[in-house]
Protein backbone atom coordinates (compact mmCIF):
# COMPACT_ATOMS: atom_id res chain seq x y z
CA UNK A 1 0.00 0.00 0.00
CA UNK A 2 1.58 3.39 -0.76
CA UNK A 3 2.28 5.89 1.76
CA UNK A 4 2.77 8.76 0.04
CA UNK A 5 -0.57 8.83 -1.01
CA UNK A 6 -2.28 9.01 2.71
CA UNK A 7 -0.90 12.36 2.66
CA UNK A 8 -3.39 15.30 1.35
CA UNK A 9 -1.51 18.03 -1.17
CA UNK A 10 -1.97 21.24 0.35
CA UNK A 11 -3.44 23.88 -2.04
CA UNK A 12 -1.91 27.24 -1.84
CA UNK A 13 -3.95 30.78 -2.27
CA UNK A 14 -4.81 31.58 -5.42
CA UNK A 15 -4.48 27.61 -7.16
CA UNK A 16 -8.05 25.54 -8.35
CA UNK A 17 -7.96 22.07 -8.88
CA UNK A 18 -10.41 21.01 -11.37
CA UNK A 19 -11.21 17.35 -11.72
CA UNK A 20 -13.14 15.85 -14.54
CA UNK A 21 -13.88 12.44 -15.22
CA UNK A 22 -10.71 11.74 -17.29
CA UNK A 23 -8.61 14.74 -16.71
CA UNK A 24 -7.11 16.42 -13.99
CA UNK A 25 -6.25 20.41 -14.87
CA UNK A 26 -4.73 22.50 -11.70
CA UNK A 27 -4.94 25.91 -12.90
CA UNK A 28 -2.80 28.96 -10.53
CA UNK A 29 -0.59 32.57 -11.25
CA UNK A 30 1.60 30.70 -13.51
CA UNK A 31 -0.30 28.87 -15.42
CA UNK A 32 -2.14 25.79 -16.24
CA UNK A 33 -1.43 22.66 -16.64
CA UNK A 34 -3.34 18.94 -17.11
CA UNK A 35 -3.04 14.93 -17.09
CA UNK A 36 -5.29 12.11 -17.13
CA UNK A 37 -7.00 10.82 -14.78
CA UNK A 38 -5.89 6.88 -14.02
CA UNK A 39 -8.95 4.39 -13.60
CA UNK A 40 -9.65 2.80 -10.34
CA UNK A 41 -8.56 6.77 -8.43
CA UNK A 42 -10.61 9.40 -7.38
CA UNK A 43 -9.62 12.76 -6.13
CA UNK A 44 -11.46 14.47 -3.53
CA UNK A 45 -10.71 18.74 -3.30
CA UNK A 46 -11.97 20.41 -0.48
CA UNK A 47 -10.72 23.15 2.37
CA UNK A 48 -7.73 23.46 0.53
CA UNK A 49 -6.23 20.06 0.43
CA UNK A 50 -6.78 17.41 -2.40
CA UNK A 51 -6.88 13.70 -1.60
CA UNK A 52 -6.31 10.66 -3.27
CA UNK A 53 -8.50 7.54 -2.38
CA UNK A 54 -8.64 4.20 -4.76
CA UNK A 55 -10.32 1.40 -5.46
CA UNK A 56 -9.21 -1.98 -3.31
CA UNK A 57 -6.30 -3.63 -5.30
CA UNK A 58 -5.49 -0.07 -7.25
CA UNK A 59 -2.97 1.42 -4.91
CA UNK A 60 0.42 0.82 -7.12
CA UNK A 61 -0.80 4.22 -8.85
CA UNK A 62 -2.03 6.10 -5.75
CA UNK A 63 1.53 7.52 -4.89
CA UNK A 64 1.86 8.22 -8.94
CA UNK A 65 -1.06 10.69 -8.84
CA UNK A 66 -0.14 12.09 -5.56
CA UNK A 67 3.51 12.94 -6.46
CA UNK A 68 2.24 14.04 -10.04
CA UNK A 69 -0.58 16.38 -8.68
CA UNK A 70 2.17 18.09 -5.83
CA UNK A 71 4.35 19.21 -8.62
CA UNK A 72 1.41 20.32 -10.39
CA UNK A 73 0.30 22.24 -7.89
CA UNK A 74 4.12 23.47 -6.92
CA UNK A 75 4.64 24.21 -10.66
CA UNK A 76 1.22 26.69 -11.07
CA UNK A 77 1.97 28.59 -7.57
CA UNK A 78 6.20 28.90 -7.64
CA UNK A 79 7.31 27.41 -11.18
CA UNK A 80 10.42 25.29 -11.27
CA UNK A 81 13.97 26.26 -12.35
CA UNK A 82 17.11 24.40 -13.25
CA UNK A 83 20.50 25.86 -13.63
CA UNK A 84 23.47 24.50 -15.26
CA UNK A 85 27.24 25.88 -15.75
CA UNK A 86 29.63 25.68 -18.70
CA UNK A 87 33.20 24.67 -17.84
CA UNK A 88 36.01 24.50 -20.53
CA UNK A 89 37.78 27.32 -22.49
CA UNK A 90 36.03 29.20 -25.17
CA UNK A 91 32.97 27.12 -24.33
CA UNK A 92 29.76 29.85 -24.07
CA UNK A 93 25.65 29.84 -23.79
CA UNK A 94 23.81 32.65 -25.13
CA UNK A 95 20.26 33.24 -25.40
CA UNK A 96 18.59 35.24 -28.26
CA UNK A 97 15.12 35.06 -28.34
CA UNK A 98 13.65 31.54 -28.85
CA UNK A 99 17.03 30.13 -29.23
CA UNK A 100 20.07 28.96 -26.94
CA UNK A 101 23.07 29.58 -28.67
CA UNK A 102 25.72 27.75 -27.59
CA UNK A 103 29.66 27.17 -28.34
CA UNK A 104 30.81 24.21 -26.76
CA UNK A 105 34.42 23.60 -28.42
CA UNK A 106 32.90 22.30 -31.75
CA UNK A 107 32.85 23.62 -35.63
CA UNK A 108 29.68 25.02 -35.46
CA UNK A 109 27.54 27.04 -32.84
CA UNK A 110 24.35 24.37 -31.44
CA UNK A 111 21.15 26.25 -31.81
CA UNK A 112 18.90 24.98 -29.57
CA UNK A 113 15.54 26.02 -29.97
CA UNK A 114 13.39 26.88 -26.69
CA UNK A 115 10.27 25.15 -26.43
CA UNK A 116 7.42 27.17 -25.77
CA UNK A 117 6.24 26.44 -22.16
CA UNK A 118 9.93 26.98 -21.09
CA UNK A 119 11.69 29.99 -20.44
CA UNK A 120 15.73 30.44 -20.59
CA UNK A 121 18.17 32.95 -19.47
CA UNK A 122 22.13 33.67 -19.25
CA UNK A 123 22.95 35.68 -16.64
CA UNK A 124 26.60 34.96 -17.70
CA UNK A 125 28.50 33.00 -20.67
CA UNK A 126 29.41 30.31 -18.91
CA UNK A 127 25.29 29.52 -16.75
CA UNK A 128 21.84 29.01 -18.19
CA UNK A 129 19.01 29.09 -16.25
CA UNK A 130 15.92 27.21 -17.13
CA UNK A 131 12.22 28.31 -15.29
CA UNK A 132 9.19 26.41 -16.59
CA UNK A 133 5.72 25.72 -14.41
CA UNK A 134 6.16 21.86 -15.73
CA UNK A 135 8.49 20.20 -13.94
CA UNK A 136 9.60 17.30 -16.11
CA UNK A 137 10.01 19.69 -19.34
CA UNK A 138 11.98 21.49 -17.11
CA UNK A 139 14.28 18.75 -16.42
CA UNK A 140 13.93 17.40 -19.67
CA UNK A 141 15.15 20.71 -21.50
CA UNK A 142 18.35 20.18 -19.11
CA UNK A 143 18.75 17.06 -19.96
CA UNK A 144 19.01 17.90 -23.80
CA UNK A 145 21.06 20.92 -23.27
CA UNK A 146 23.42 18.73 -21.33
CA UNK A 147 23.48 16.27 -23.50
CA UNK A 148 25.46 18.44 -26.33
CA UNK A 149 28.58 18.24 -24.30
CA UNK A 150 28.62 16.20 -20.88
CA UNK A 151 31.04 16.91 -18.75
CA UNK A 152 34.49 14.52 -19.22
CA UNK A 153 36.17 12.67 -16.37
CA UNK A 154 39.37 14.01 -17.10
CA UNK A 155 39.12 17.67 -17.13
CA UNK A 156 35.50 18.06 -16.25
CA UNK A 157 35.20 20.37 -19.31
CA UNK A 158 31.45 20.41 -20.18
CA UNK A 159 28.04 21.02 -19.62
CA UNK A 160 26.78 20.18 -15.99
CA UNK A 161 24.01 20.45 -13.68
CA UNK A 162 24.78 23.65 -10.79
CA UNK A 163 26.45 21.53 -7.84
CA UNK A 164 26.67 18.54 -9.89
CA UNK A 165 30.22 16.09 -8.81
CA UNK A 166 31.64 14.81 -11.65
CA UNK A 167 33.67 11.86 -10.63
CA UNK A 168 37.30 12.22 -12.07
CA UNK A 169 39.91 10.14 -13.32
CA UNK A 170 43.31 10.45 -13.37
CA UNK A 171 45.47 10.95 -16.83
CA UNK A 172 47.80 8.08 -18.08
CA UNK A 173 51.02 7.59 -16.78
CA UNK A 174 54.12 7.61 -18.99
Amino acid sequence: MSRIAKYPVQLPKGVEVNVGATEVSVKGPKGQLSMPMVSGLSLAVDNGTATVSWEPGQSHHAGTLRALLHNMVVGVSQGFERKLEIIGVGYRAQAKGRTLSLSLGFSHPVEYPVPEEISIETPSQTEIVIRGVDKQKVGQVAADIRGYRPPEPYKGKGVRYAGENVRRKEAKKK
